[in-house]
């Protein structure tokens, strides 16, 4: 049994984690972590560089993280009503 708020909070904090831990779609949740990493990294380096660029990207990063915690969410609940 997967427990949706797990699998939320993995996918806000580490993009891909909570569909690592669902099991589902391993690959992909393997692909974003690294992305994330990558992006994390970007993101650091803009904030020397442009403080308007940083806020952008930090707020279009946080929209993205809850999406990918609410579909992880679902996939959980979705996993544990097919059971």
């Amino acid at each position: 049994m997967k427990k949706p708020f797990i699998s939320a909070i993995l996918n806000f904090f580490f993009m891909g984690a909570g569909y690592i831990y669902n099991g589902k779609r391993v690959l992909l949740g393997i692909l974003f972590t690294l992305g994330a990493i990558g992006l994390t990294y970007v993101e650091f380096q803009i904030k020397e560089i442009d403080m308007f660029l940083y806020v952008a990207m930090f707020i279009s990063i946080f929209v993205v993280n809850t999406a990918f915690a609410i579909d992880g969410f679902k996939e959980a609940k979705n996993i544990n009503e097919t059971k």
